[in-house]
C-alpha cells in the first residue's frame, strides 16, 4: 500500500490497538440509489476502493445494511486479502425494508446474525470495530442500549469483534455503553452548523475515544451555507474542503469518513482536508454553528 507525499492530512489515531488514518473513507455511497441495490458503475466503485488503498487510507466505514450487503461485497472484491494496516469499521442495529427504510434490528438475535453476516461477506475471522447504530433515520432517540450493547460485548468476548463503538447516540447512551464495555469511537452527526456534540467531543478526547462525524455538509441552512461558501471563496477552495479541514482542526480525536463514488473526488477531498485554516478563519467559521 502506498502513501501520499506529503502524508494524509491529520495523521493517525489509535482505535484501541488499531492505528488508523484520521482521514478515512465512508463506503455508503457505493451502493445504488437510496443506498439500495448495486451501483450503476461497479467498476467505478471498485476503482474508488482501490484508490483508497493506494492513497494510504487505513480506515473504511461500512455496514451490512448498505445495499444491503452491497458495499461489503465490493470491499471484499476490491481489497481482500486485506493489508494488515487496513481496518474496516462496520455498523449493526438497523436493517432495510422494501421501501428503503431503516427499521431497527437491535434484538440480540438480529445483532448476532448481523455480525455473523458481516464476517462472512467481508471474509474476516474477526471484525475490527463494530458500532451499535441507535436512534433512527431522523436522528438520536433516548433509551437504554444495555441489552443490545451487552450482546455485542459478549460477541467481543468470544473473539468475533475486536473493538466496540456506538453510532447516532446521545451523550447518556455513550455513558451507558462505556459503563458496560470500553468503546473506541462514537459516530454521530456533527459539522460546522450542528455543534450539539461539542462537549461530548471534548470529553471523549480526554478519554482517548475517537469521534467520527457523518454528514460534514448536511443540514446547513441557506444562510449558513452562504457563510461557508464565502469563506471558501476567499480561500480559493470548495465548501467541502473548508468543512473537512475545520473538522480535522476542531479536535485531534475527530476522524473523517467522507464518501464518494469517484476516485477523482476522493483525491479532491484528501487535498481539501489538508487546508490550513488560520485562527481568523476558524473564528469566522465558528460563528456558523453558534
Amino acid at each position: 500500500m502506498s502513501t501520499l507525499s506529503p502524508p494524509l492530512p491529520g495523521g493517525t489515531w489509535n482505535l484501541g490497538d488499531l492505528t488508523v488514518t484520521r482521514f478515512g473513507y465512508g463506503a455508503m455511497q457505493l451502493a445504488g440509489p437510496w443506498v439500495m441495490g448495486p451501483p450503476a458503475d461497479r467498476d467505478g466503485a471498485l476503482a474508488v476502493l482501490r484508490a483508497v488503498a493506494d492513497l494510504g487510507i487505513t480506515h473504511i466505514d461500512t455496514s451490512g445494511a448498505y445495499g444491503p450487503r452491497v458495499t461489503n461485497q465490493l470491499i471484499r472484491e476490491a481489497l481482500h486479502p486485506y493489508p494488515d494496516s487496513l481496518h474496516v469499521v462496520t455498523k449493526v442495529g438497523a436493517t432495510r425494508d422494501d421501501r428503503g427504510g431503516w427499521p431497527p434490528a437491535r434484538d440480540p438475535e438480529s445483532l448476532r446474525r448481523a455480525v455473523r453476516e458481516d464476517l462472512d461477506v467481508l471474509g474476516l475471522e474477526a471484525l475490527d470495530v463494530v458500532n451499535l447504530r441507535l436512534g433512527d433515520a431522523e436522528g438520536t432517540r433516548p433509551g437504554s442500549l444495555a441489552e443490545a450493547f451487552e450482546t455485542l460485548a459478549t460477541l467481543q468476548q468470544q473473539g468475533l469483534i475486536r473493538h466496540l463503538g456506538v453510532s447516532n447516540a446521545t451523550p447518556e447512551q455513550v455513558a451507558e455503553a462505556r459503563s458496560i464495555a470500553p468503546i473506541v469511537c462514537v459516530q454521530n452527526m456533527y459539522n460546522l452548523a450542528h455543534r450539539r456534540d461539542d462537549a461530548l467531543i471534548d470529553d471523549l478526547a480526554g478519554a482517548g475515544v475517537a469521534y467520527v462525524p457523518f454528514f460534514p455538509l448536511g443540514g446547513f441552512s441557506p444562510l449558513q451555507s452562504a457563510a461557508l461558501s464565502a469563506v471558501a471563496a476567499r480561500l480559493g477552495t470548495s465548501p467541502m474542503a473548508v468543512a473537512l479541514a475545520w473538522l480535522l482542526q476542531r479536535s485531534p480525536n475527530i476522524l473523517l469518513i467522507p464518501g464518494t463514488k469517484s476516485a477523482a473526488h476522493l483525491r479532491e477531498n484528501v487535498a481539501g482536508a489538508g487546508l490550513a485554516l488560520s485562527a481568523e478563519d476558524v473564528a469566522e467559521l465558528d460563528t456558523i454553528g453558534r
